[in-house]
C-alpha cells in the first residue's frame, strides 16, 4: 500500500468518526501572528517535571540561541517545583522567568507563544488541547492520551487549529530510524511478518519518589487541578509523585515504554493501530503498593482491517525486575531481519536456497546493510538518548518558524495512544481487545473500555 493511499484511508476513518475536522472558520482575532524569522519565540513550561529537567532543558539550550527562542514562564501547581522551575530557567536565560500557579494564569497573561507539556501521563492530551486553544504551539510528551475520550478530544481540537504540535516520540528524529523507514518503504525489506519489542530493567526505584513523599503537602499544590477529569480521590502524594505506578493516572509500562516502540511500528508500516491485542503479566517482584504491573507481555495483530488474510504480529515484553535497560526492536521478514539494536539489516533467519529448493521455491535473503548515520539508542532516564531528544526538539522549533509538519505530528500521538489503551484494556479485562473504526472506540467484551 503506498503512502498516499495509507493516509487517505487513515483520514477517512477519522473523518467518519468525527475526530478529524477540517480547519474551522475562526475569527481573525483568534489566530496568533505568524512568527517571523527575526521574532523571538517565547516558550512556557507546563509542568517542571523530571523529564523536563533531564531532557527538554539540555535539548532546548542546544538550539535556542541559534533559532531565537527563550523561556519566559513556568506553570506548575506545586509551589516547590514552580519556584524551582522559575529559578532554574532564570539562570539559563539570564532574565526573570515568571512563575505561574496554573496554566490559565500563564495563558491569561499572554506570556508565551509555545509550550513544553511534561505533566503526568493522563494529563498530556488535556494540557496540549488547552495550550492550542490558547493559541500556542506545543511540544507534548508521550503517552499522548490514556483514554479514548481524551485522545479524540485532543486530536479534534488540534486538527481544527493551525498550531504546530510535536509529540515526544523522538525516535522519529533519529537518523537510524529514518534510514530504517526508508529501507522498509523502498520495498527491499518485503512484507513484515513479525516485530519483537522488548524493554527490561532491574530498578526497584524506577518511578518511585520516596525522598519527596514527606515534602509534598496538600496545601502547597492544587489536588483538584491535578485530578482534572479523573474520578474524585483523596489527596495521595504517591499518586501525585509516583503516578506512573497507579491507574488511572498512568498505564505504566504500555504508556511509558511501549508507546515509544509501537510508534515505530505505525510509522514504518503506515498502519494506524492494531487489529487486536491480548496481554498477560502481573506484579511479580515490586510489591510496594503499586497498581500497574511490573511485568507484561502483550501480543498484537496488525494489518488492514478489512483484509485479515494479510498482516503481521507484534510482541511487546517488558519487566522491571531483571534487565540492563537495553531496549530492543527487531523487524522480521521472510528474507531476514532489520535490527535496531545493531542498526543493521541482515539475511539472518531468511529463506535459504537449501530450504527453498526443497519446496520448489526460490531463496529470499536480504542483503547485509548498515543503516546510514546510525545512532545507537541510549535509554537511560530520558528513554531515547540525548541526541534523539535534541534532534526532536530542534525539529519542533524549526517547524514553529516554518509552519511545516513536524516529525511526530498529533496523528502519531493519536495512533500510539490507541495501541497503549488497547494494551491497558487487555490488562484490566483479561480479554482480547479490538478497535472499532466507526466509533474510534477500544472494545473489550463487545463494549467500549472504560476505566
Amino acid at each position: 500500500m503506498n503512502n498516499s493511499r495509507r493516509v487517505f484511508l487513515q483520514q477517512s476513518a477519522l473523518v467518519g468518526a468525527g475526530v478529524l475536522a477540517s480547519k474551522v472558520s475562526w475569527s481573525a482575532s483568534s489566530y496568533k501572528r505568524i512568527i517571523g524569522a527575526n521574532d523571538r519565540v517565547r516558550v512556557g513550561v507546563v509542568g517542571f517535571s523530571d523529564r523536563h529537567r533531564s531532557s527538554h532543558i539540555p535539548a532546548f539550550m542546544n538550539h535556542c540561541k541559534e533559532l531565537n527562542f527563550e523561556v519566559t514562564a513556568v506553570s506548575d501547581i506545586w509551589k516547590m517545583r514552580r519556584e524551582q522551575g522559575s529559578a532554574t530557567w532564570k539562570e539559563k536565560m539570564g532574565h526573570d522567568v515568571t512563575a505561574c500557579r496554573n496554566n490559565e494564569e500563564m495563558y491569561d497573561k499572554k506570556l508565551v507563544d509555545a509550550v513544553f507539556v511534561s505533566t503526568a501521563d493522563f494529563q498530556h492530551a488535556i494540557h496540549a488541547a488547552e495550550a492550542v486553544r490558547a493559541g500556542c504551539d506545543v511540544y507534548c510528551e508521550k503517552p499522548f492520551a490514556e483514554t479514548m475520550e481524551d485522545n479524540r478530544m485532543a486530536l479534534k481540537t488540534i486538527k481544527a487549529s493551525d498550531r504546530i504540535v510535536q509529540i515526544g516520540s523522538q525516535r522519529r528524529s533519529g537518523t537510524n530510524y529514518q534510514a530504517a523507514y526508508d529501507f522498509i518503504n523502498s520495498g527491499k525489506f518485503g512484507p513484515m511478518t513479525m516485530v519483537e519489542l522488548t524493554w527490561n530493567v532491574n530498578q526497584p526505584g524506577r518511578w518511585r519518589r520516596p525522598e519527596l513523599l514527606n515534602v509534598l503537602k496538600e496545601e502547597d499544590t492544587d489536588w483538584k487541578r491535578f485530578l482534572l477529569n479523573r474520578p474524585h480521590d483523596t489527596f495521595d502524594p504517591r499518586k501525585y509523585l509516583e503516578f506512573r505506578l497507579f491507574w488511572p493516572y498512568s498505564s505504566g509500562l504500555p504508556g511509558q515504554w511501549m508507546s515509544h516502540q509501537i510508534d515505530t511500528v505505525h510509522w514504518f508500516s503506515g498502519l494506524q493501530h492494531p487489529r487486536s491485542v491480548v496481554a498477560n503479566g502481573g506484579i511479580y517482584q515490586w510489591k510496594d503498593g503499586r497498581k500497574n504491573w511490573d511485568t507484561i507481555t502483550a501480543v498484537f495483530d496488525y494489518g488492514p482491517v478489512n483484509d485479515p488474510s494479510t498482516g503481521f504480529q507484534v510482541t511487546f515484553a517488558s519487566r522491571m525486575n531483571n534487565g540492563d535497560e537495553n531496549p530492543s526492536e527487531i523487524y522480521y521478514s521472510n528474507g531476514g531481519e532489520l535490527n535496531l539494536v545493531t542498526n543493521k539489516v541482515s539475511p539472518k533467519g531468511g529463506l535459504t536456497e537449501k530450504l527453498a529448493s526443497a519446496m520448489g521455491m526460490h531463496a529470499n535473503l536480504l542483503p547485509e546493510v548498515s543503516l546510514s548515520n546510525a545512532e545507537k539508542v541510549v535509554a537511560s532516564a530520558n528513554t531515547g538518548g540525548d541526541i534523539l531528544t535534541s534532534n526532536h526538539v530542534r525539529n519542533w522549533m524549526e517547524c514553529v518558524r516554518s509552519r511545516k509538519t513536524p516529525h511526530a505530528p498529533v496523528e502519531a500521538g493519536y495512533s500510539h495512544s490507541i495501541a497503549t489503551i488497547m494494551a491497558n484494556a487487555a490488562v484490566h479485562t483479561g480479554q482480547k481487545v479490538t478497535f472499532d473504526e466507526a466509533t474510534q472506540e477500544v472494545m473489550a467484551g463487545g463494549k467500549p473500555f472504560k476505566y
